[in-house]
């Protein structure tokens, strides 16, 4: 198994988004490397946010502009996220199935897809319990 070689600052992204409860924007991702390098810039937050998700750490959630790491296993098929609206808890999946089903609907009207982001809106189950109680 190959290690992956993160640099302090991928290292501090990364542990913000692991820990944060919801999906983070870059700059409070680049707040939390503050706390090390007080004069961290915007740049250095999108450069260890790009890097990580190249290396699949970690994903933007386009509809919203937001960062997570990664928690599921999908290895080469796109992943699927279900956005809470409520209390911004995001849950990844991978399902092959469903991209695969989408990129050919796509093809049959000749479109060649290069990139597919599916994210769901929603309520999660415990947002519903708490407006059920």
């Amino acid at each position: 198994m190959t290690q992956i070689r993160l640099n302090d600052t991928q290292r501090t992204a990364l542990g913000a988004l692991e820990r944060a409860s919801r999906p983070l924007s870059a700059y409070e991702v680049l707040d939390a490397l503050r706390v090390a390098r007080p004069s961290a810039a915007p740049p250095t937050a999108y450069r260890a946010l790009e890097r990580l998700i190249a290396l699949g750490l970690a994903h933007r959630l386009e509809s919203i502009n937001a960062y997570i790491a990664c928690c599921a296993k999908h290895d080469d098929a796109a992943p699927l996220f279900a956005i809470c609206d409520d209390c911004g808890h995001v849950d990844e999946m991978a399902d092959r199935a469903a991209v695969e089903t989408l990129t050919a609907r796509a093809g049959q009207s000749g479109f060649v897809p290069k990139k597919s982001v599916v994210e769901l809106h929603g309520v999660c189950a415990g947002c519903q319990r708490g407006a059920a109680a």
